[in-house]
């Protein structure tokens, strides 16, 4: 049987009190970062690979069904406010396109060949990346995705939550987070979930340090789209430095980013 199958450790759930409930589920949560930790050399290994690719013009694809590609999506949608980057340098494709995000589509991750179609509707570049998330490893849409990405000569890695699993077979970089059976039998939105959503933070976080979207610990490169993160913005220009608050964010404005802004500032002391 799949790890990510195991029977839970807990039985007769609906009779737990509420807080015997809920410091069970933290016990079994507690296990996700163990984990995950486990797995960082093979996660170093694969951003390695990645930010090259990146700097040559390529993208970073997740392709996932159900919890999974929901996480991908999540993780990629998240990149352009936080460091600038277009919408299509990180993607993430779910089986059943986005209406699934809100709503399942019946059979939609039983098609090896609809992730492929779905990748190529935003063009071809050899030196993109695809990652499969998949919690038991075993999902069509998501192995038949890497097996076509990797006939094409592109990096492809996954993240899984099973041993040995189909989809790590057809990859370059497989990750294997196994956190053991969920506290409801099967329900991998919990801590398989978690730990592809530590996995993925991971992933795309160091990539864009790498790829120097960070300066000092600061998103320099974020998107202004609302007024905390104008606010947030002038404090970083003010403390880089040492202007007012008005001066401070009448250049972040004008420039519209904090790296602009303060390279603009530099360049006009000298």
């Amino acid at each position: 049987m799949k790890v990510t199958e195991s029977t839970s450790h807990y039985d007769n759930l609906e009779q737990m009190d509420l807080l015997d409930l809920l410091h069970n589920i933290n016990t079994e949560d507690k296990k996700v970062p163990l984990a995950v930790e486990k797995v960082i050399p093979e996660i170093s290994a694969l951003v390695e690979k990645i930010v090259p690719r990146m700097e040559k013009g390529g993208r970073l694809i997740y392709i996932g069904a159900g919890t999974s590609g929901r996480l991908g999506v999540l993780d990629a949608s998240e990149c352009p406010p936080t460091y600038g980057v277009p919408f299509d340098v990180v993607l993430g494709l779910i089986a059943g396109g986005d209406k699934a995000i809100r709503k399942a589509v019946e059979n939609a991750e039983d098609n090896p060949d609809q992730a492929w179609k779905d990748i190529l509707e935003y063009g071809f570049n050899t030196e993109d990346t695809v990652i499969g998330i998949a919690a038991s490893g075993t999902t069509p849409y998501v192995i038949g995705g890497v097996k076509s990405a990797r006939s094409s000569g592109l990096l492809t890695g996954s993240i899984t939550c099973n041993p040995a699993s189909p989809l790590s077979m057809e990859v370059d970089h497989p990750i294997e987070a196994v956190v053991g059976p969920e506290f409801i039998t099967g329900s991998t939105r919990m801590k398989a979930g978690t730990a592809q959503k530590l996995i993925l933070n991971m992933i795309s976080t160091s990539v864009m340090i790498k790829l120097g979207k960070v300066k000092g610990n600061k998103m320099v490169d974020m998107q202004l789209s609302n007024a905390k993160l104008v606010d947030r913005g002038t404090k970083m220009i003010r403390e880089a430095t040492g202007l007012d608050e008005e001066t401070a964010k009448g250049l972040l404005i004008s420039e519209g980013s904090v790296r602009k802004a303060t390279e603009y500032f530099y360049k006009n002391q000298k």
